[in-house]
């Protein structure tokens, strides 16, 4: 089966331009997704690839779905041993295989948006602070917001002179860490977190999956966050065959 066929020139270059780093530039519509899948397709099939040395990373479950399906009809093969699928799964994935490297169970809960949600309401209530004052979704979004920013509770506590809002959002943010600590919780900001830490950390499992990717490609590039960034970056520090897939003008 001849993988170029169905695409333009743009597409067919972007294909076949397999080593090195990569950046493709393309608005909605344009077949972002088409190229990295046909891209794998060709990794695999021209290249010799084996597919578990490949690595698809993106933003959502149903676009992971999507991809690993096009790739599957493009092979004609089931490609679960292929690792497409979110930053999400994938940071999932690497932490219950190595979590006791950064001393972490592998058993951990993840917890979503209602376990957080408890979570805080508890910690306001212990804390005293009423609804009225600090809506607990806020809390949780101004402390997510700073997780992806890798800060911790100190860059609330550090405006507590002239904002008294964020001294309690601060206390609730610690609050919070401990509570999920406590259960052996992590939440989806956590996941990303904790694989940096790992590959920050760990040289021996930095040198594994490193070592293990020959090629990287991320779609949505545009809405990278700093983990995810610094998770890529450890990722094809080995090999540095990263291609990354976006839009300039959609990017958040």
């Amino acid at each position: 089966m001849d993988l170029l066929a169905s695409l333009n020139p743009e597409q067919q270059e972007a294909v076949l331009q397999t080593d090195g780093a990569l950046l493709i530039l393309a608005g909605a519509g344009s077949g972002k997704t088409r190229v990295i899948a046909h891209r794998i397709a060709h990794l695999v099939a021209n290249g010799n690839i084996a597919p578990d040395r490949i690595l698809a990373v993106t933003f959502t479950n149903k676009a992971a779905e999507e991809m690993r399906t096009r790739v599957e009809a493009l092979l004609g093969a089931d490609c679960r041993q292929m690792w497409i699928s979110t930053f999400h799964a994938l940071c999932a994935r690497l932490l219950r295989r190595e979590a006791p490297h950064i001393g972490l169970s592998r058993d951990f809960v993840i917890y979503d948006s209602n376990d957080q949600l408890t979570v805080m309401k508890q910690a306001m209530r212990q804390l005293g602070v009423d609804d009225a004052s600090v809506q607990p979704r806020l809390a949780l979004s101004r402390i997510s917001h700073a997780k992806n920013r890798m800060e911790g509770p100190e860059v609330f506590t550090a405006n507590a002179t002239w904002n008294p809002r964020d001294q309690q959002i601060g206390t609730l943010y610690q609050m919070y860490l401990k509570a999920l600590a406590d259960a052996n919780a992590l939440d989806f900001d956590d996941l990303l977190l904790k694989t940096v830490e790992l590959f920050e950390k760990s040289e021996q499992v930095r040198d594994k999956y490193s070592g293990k990717f020959l090629y990287l490609m991320v779609d949505e590039y545009q809405d990278t966050n700093r983990p995810q960034y610094l998770l890529i970056q450890r990722l094809a520090s080995r090999h540095r065959n990263l291609a990354v897939v976006g839009d300039d003008d959609q990017s958040i």
